[in-house]
């Protein structure tokens, strides 16, 4: 299996571990993109040698391009350049992990351009999800998710033979189960949240992510994010999805059928595995992860969420149930916040605070458009500013 990859985000947890796998299964790399690490996309960039590399930080452009002199290799910038990374003809798959709403546009890119992408950014499903999946069954282009959870419920319902597109057959699903580590602050009340520090929400017991979705781990914002991207994906009703709060991360996520069956996925809480599968699909690769011992795994606890102390998540559930840029205005403030909370310029339990007021807020225009995303944006700016 001699795949061309594209990798989005290629200097992130998420990229340099496909590119691990790149070196491991001999994919050849046509394209990279990363936001503002040039020494590390330079260093990418002379070892793979793709056709095209994106530094989405425009300051960092000519510099790029003046280390890369001397190479044949593309050098864009921007958001436009990302698009055109995205779109790249080489590639067979484009793995998109880049962070936050930036993700969309070369989503949408890519599906214009009839490539098949392995999708580590959930926010692009979030925002647009409707655009999404619309333009990809139009153009024919399979969407395989990354995400743990979802690979997990995509790798559940391998033997599932019903059409999600067509709602009037029977659909044998009766829920999926979506689990959640509950981050660092489990158990914890709001009164012992008033004081956490950045590097406290930055502990997490048992993954190594990047800043930004550590954080919505601790605020379970994340898990929120994950349940609205679970509903395009799988085509799913916002009832037909269960959040199940599993401390361990071995049950990745799971499928309960009609019939009371119940499919899970286990594995250690790795990512290569979702990324490496993501990438294979439908063929299973030897994976360079520890194997689970379930012998030696003890107990495993599953328990309900707090939704009156972690209040990001019911403010992203609600949001998926409005519908229209709902879930797209919730997720644009929440990564304002998380940038405020990081600056130190507002406390940990704020963050929810500002979810929570977008997901009451009243948009005056809720039809799904590109334009109209890219707008909420702005609008989302302004509520952040507005509340602090």
């Amino acid at each position: 299996m001699k795949k061309t990859i594209s990798v989005l985000g290629s200097t992130g947890s998420i990229g340099t571990q496909a590119l691990e796998i790149a070196d491991e299964h001999g994919f050849k790399v046509s394209a990279l993109a990363a936001h503002s690490n040039i020494k590390l996309l330079e260093k990418q960039a002379r070892a793979y040698n793709p056709q095209i590399v994106c530094i989405y930080n425009k300051d960092k452009y000519l510099q790029l391009k003046a280390n890369l002199t001397g190479t044949n290799i593309k050098i864009t910038a921007g958001e436009e350049g990302l698009a055109e990374t995205a779109a790249h003809s080489a590639a067979d798959i484009v793995l998109n992990s880049v962070v936050g709403m930036v993700g969309l546009t070369p989503v949408l890119a890519a599906i214009d351009a009839g490539k098949d992408i392995a999708l580590a950014n959930k926010e692009s499903l979030v925002a647009g999800g409707e655009l999404v999946m619309k333009s990809a069954k139009q153009k024919g282009v399979k969407i395989y998710p990354v995400d743990s959870e979802h690979s997990a419920i995509f790798q559940c319902l391998q033997n599932y033979t019903g059409n999600f597109s067509n709602k009037t057959e029977l659909n044998p699903i009766k829920k999926v189960i979506l689990t959640a580590s509950g981050g660092p602050f489990f158990g914890k009340t709001r009164g012992e949240l008033q004081n956490v520090t950045v590097e406290n929400a930055l502990a997490h017991p048992n993954w190594e992510m990047g800043a930004k979705i550590t954080i919505d781990s601790a605020t379970l914002m994340n898990k929120g994010l994950e349940f609205i991207e679970a509903v395009w994906l799988f085509d799913l009703t916002p009832e037909q999805i269960e959040i199940v709060i599993h401390r361990q991360s071995i049950v990745h996520s799971a499928v309960e059928f009609n019939d009371g069956a119940i499919i899970a996925q286990m594995g250690v809480p790795s990512m290569k595995l979702p990324i490496q599968y993501a990438l294979t699909y439908p063929k299973r690769l030897e994976c360079d992860v520890e194997r689970v011992c379930l012998t030696e795994l003890g107990n495993l606890t599953f328990e309900k969420p707090d939704y009156d102390t972690f209040i990001c998540l019911n403010a992203a559930i609600n949001a998926i149930k409005k519908g229209g840029l709902y879930p797209a205005f919730v997720n644009c403030v929440n990564e304002y916040a998380v940038n405020l909370f990081l600056d130190g310029k507002i406390s940990f339990l704020q963050i929810g605070e500002f979810v929570k007021k977008a997901s009451e807020y009243e948009l005056s225009q809720t039809i799904v458009t590109y334009e109209n995303i890219k707008k909420i944006e702005m609008i989302a700016k302004e509520l952040a500013w507005k509340i602090i």
